[in-house]
């Protein structure tokens, strides 16, 4: 046997471990299923970024915001292909179920000021017959409901995600989280009362949805307007938040109000 006397690099070594460490950093960050996050998503970091521009370098505040959404319904409702759409603006017709749950990282430059980091819970639409589903709700602040406009057994399912959703999460002072129906595959022809918006309406404000809208991951039609009306709604609550424990009377908070909301939003397909 040949024994190798070189001393070890030091230097290869500290790189590997330097590289372990910026591993295990991202796997905190982004692996949700795999282990909590390292910050919560109902909290803001505020800190300090450089950037430069192509004339003169300049320091700005920057607040960053990480949010949990949860994209819920049944089976073959398109939940995955919204995500892909929302995230990667791309559209296959060719996906297999998810199997328990899946997510995926959205990052938005809000303002100038702002940036909001989404991540996105795809759950498998039998999750809701099984115990996970407490799990994986934990420390969301938003989710989309989504049913399949050409199969209206998909829409009678939708009270029953609302009602398990609001029964395992709720914000701080204990009211729903906000959730967006997406009646989705708007693009094909549609079964039930999609087709009459002013029911739809009136359905969304009875169940406690914040506003509908109907989508197309295929054609890509308001996906990122419901993403943006989420988003808007959940910076409000976030901010009555902040503003309630600053002020520490819970007469100020006024999440959920149902005056709030906004009128649903449609496609013309």
């Amino acid at each position: 046997m040949i024994e190798d006397h070189r001393k070890p690099n030091p230097r290869s070594r500290g790189e590997r471990t330097r590289r372990r460490k910026r591993l295990l950093s991202l796997t905190k960050e982004y692996s949700g299923v795999i282990s909590p996050l390292s910050v919560s998503p109902t909290k803001s970091i505020v800190q300090m970024e450089n950037h430069k521009n192509n004339n003169v370098a300049n320091s700005e505040w920057k607040r960053e915001h990480l949010y949990k959404i949860l994209v819920i319904g049944e089976l073959g409702t398109g939940k995955t292909s919204i995500i892909k759409r929302y995230v990667h603006q791309f559209f296959s017709q060719h996906y297999r179920a998810t199997i328990g749950v899946d997510f995926a990282l959205k990052v938005l430059y809000w303002d100038q000021n702002t940036i909001i980091r989404l991540q996105l819970w795809d759950i498998a639409g039998q999750e809701r017959f099984g115990n996970m589903t407490r799990v994986y709700y934990k420390e969301a602040v938003g989710a989309f409901i989504v049913f399949d406009v050409t199969r209206s057994g998909t829409f009678d399912a939708v009270q029953k995600w609302k009602q398990d959703l609001d029964s395992k999460i709720q914000l701080s002072d204990g009211s729903p989280i906000p959730c967006i129906l997406l009646a989705n595959k708007c693009d094909q022809p549609k079964e039930g009362f999609v087709n009459n918006h002013s029911k739809m309406d009136e359905y969304c404000r009875e169940k406690g949805f914040t506003t509908w809208f109907e989508t197309s991951a295929k054609e890509n039609i308001n996906i990122e307007e419901a993403a943006r009306t989420l988003v808007t709604k959940i910076l409000q609550n976030d901010k009555l938040i902040r503003n309630g424990e600053q002020t520490r009377d819970p007469d100020k908070f006024a999440l959920g109000d149902k005056s709030d909301r906004t009128n649903g939003k449609s496609c013309s397909c």
